[in-house]
């Protein structure tokens, strides 16, 4: 017998409406064709901001306000990359936000795909020199996810004067991705080539055994100010109680950014649309939030979850969709909340649509700052996850052409549906957890070296 389901009339407005209409398509035509990057600092940022506001009181959303995070600002300048020996060539490159000015002459060490371990095991022949690593996530079948900045952070830490990322796509180019810790610029100067560049110079090292480089980046560093731009569908029985969706606005400077984050922003937004036409008013406040430099070091979030700390506690769940409108293997991934594993799968089965409900957490993307809080969090993600690597994302190929409205449809859909159900929830299963509760979690082989790695970098940065 079918499981019955007690919203299936207003499922069907809403699922009816989102894939009759292309309105979350147009809005990521305007995002990317009109907005370019939104790349913290740029005009498009602050348009895209105030489109995103104009949008939600359209839509018929109220406490519609944008929320300004004060940070240090960065601006790409020209950078070069020289083999000075023991031959000359010029190799094509960009500087990663957050990096320095700076020029720098040394020797050149490859550390392939930047394995932690080989880090420490290696610090010897990094001092003093530039590392090249690759942009591989999970090096020696590493169960986890080596973010970019923890190969970049791992390689000051070693003593090494530069750092080069070679993206592990052939023929995508550069892959670029911030080198800040904590609102502060990264340390040394940090340059990104393609994988073919990539390739040669680790042959140029096999041949040679001494390179030589200089690398010059000419960035700027600047105050600035961003924007968390906020929205909400008012609960009508229990307003203090929140349920919370969010993505980045943001993207990389050097392209749209359409996969991501865009196709999560646009997500977001059809579903609060769909939401205050056929679902309103609910009875707990739905809070939809678009988070300003994340790119940059989940900026906008962080200050977010500062600036709100004493709200935090009405927060049910957290629903992160970092460009949730591109994902494959659809699903929902919790950030190890257990008690809530039978719930999402129960939605599954009520909403008649199959998706599968994973159980990890990584520091990347803004639900970390809540998580941290102890706030019930998870987001719309591939399931299981992939560790293959970003594919177009973080390059200049991540172009409006790469999204399909089907998928946008369907992340839209699951989206409205899943925060209809935990906002009529009267038996939700999680509380906010104390910060024990949160160090518990992560007390695991996998996040003890990631939290290792923090503790160092605060010693390095003096925080």
């Amino acid at each position: 017998m079918p499981t019955k389901n007690p919203f299936l009339a207003i499922d069907r407005q809403m699922v009816g409406d989102i894939f009759t209409d292309t309105e979350v398509m147009d809005n990521l035509t305007i995002l990317c064709d009109e907005f370019g990057s939104r790349f913290g600092g740029t005009p498009g940022e602050k348009q895209a901001a105030d489109f995103l506001a104009q949008k939600m009181r359209d839509y018929g959303l109220q406490n519609i306000h944008l929320e300004p995070v004060e940070y240090l600002g960065w601006r790409r300048g020209p950078a070069t990359l020289e083999i000075i020996h023991p031959i000359q060539k010029t190799i094509p490159c960009i500087s990663l936000p957050h990096s320095p000015p700076a020029t720098v002459e040394a020797r050149l060490v490859d550390m392939g795909d930047g394995a932690p371990a080989d880090f420490d095991a290696r610090a010897a022949e990094i001092s003093g020199n530039v590392v090249l690593t690759s942009s591989v996530v999970a090096p020696k079948d590493s169960k986890r996810w080596i973010h970019r900045n923890e190969k970049y952070g791992r390689s000051m830490l070693a003593g090494a004067t530069a750092f080069i990322f070679a993206n592990h796509y052939p023929a995508y180019g550069p892959a670029t991705g911030g080198v800040g810790y904590k609102g502060q610029a990264g340390k040394i100067p940090a340059i990104s080539v393609s994988k073919e560049d990539g390739d040669f110079l680790r042959r140029a090292v096999k041949k040679y055994g001494d390179v030589t480089l200089r690398i010059t980046t000419t960035d700027e560093l600047f105050p600035a100010t961003s924007w968390n731009v906020i929205g909400e569908l008012p609960g009508s029985v229990h307003p203090h109680e929140i349920v919370m969706v969010g993505s980045h606005y943001d993207g990389h400077d050097i392209a749209q950014g359409a996969e991501d984050p865009a196709s999560g922003t646009v997500s977001v937004l059809e579903a609060a649309r769909v939401l205050a036409k056929y679902a309103a008013p609910l009875p707990r406040t739905v809070r939809f939030a678009f988070w300003g430099i994340e790119e940059i070091g989940l900026q906008g979030s962080k200050a977010y979850a500062k600036a709100h700390a004493d709200e935090l506690a009405a927060i049910r769940f957290y629903l992160n969709m970092d460009g949730a409108g591109a994902v494959e293997n659809r699903g929902i991934n919790l950030n190890m909340w257990d008690d809530l594993q039978p719930v999402f799968e129960a939605m599954s089965v009520e909403m008649a649509e199959p998706f599968n409900v994973g159980q990890s957490v990584m520091a990347h993307s803004d639900h970390y700052p809540f998580f941290m809080a102890g706030v019930p969090t998870g987001g719309i993600e591939s399931i299981p996850r992939s560790l293959s690597g970003r594919g177009y994302g973080h390059t200049k190929f991540d172009t409006l052409d790469k999204v399909s409205l089907k998928n946008l449809r369907e992340t839209s859909a699951m989206a409205a549906r899943i925060l209809l159900r935990i906002a009529y929830d009267e038996n939700w299963r999680a509380e906010k957890r104390s910060p024990e509760s949160v160090q518990a979690v992560l007390d695991t082989p996998e996040h003890r070296e990631e939290l290792a790695h923090t503790a160092r970098m605060d010693d390095f940065y003096g925080l």
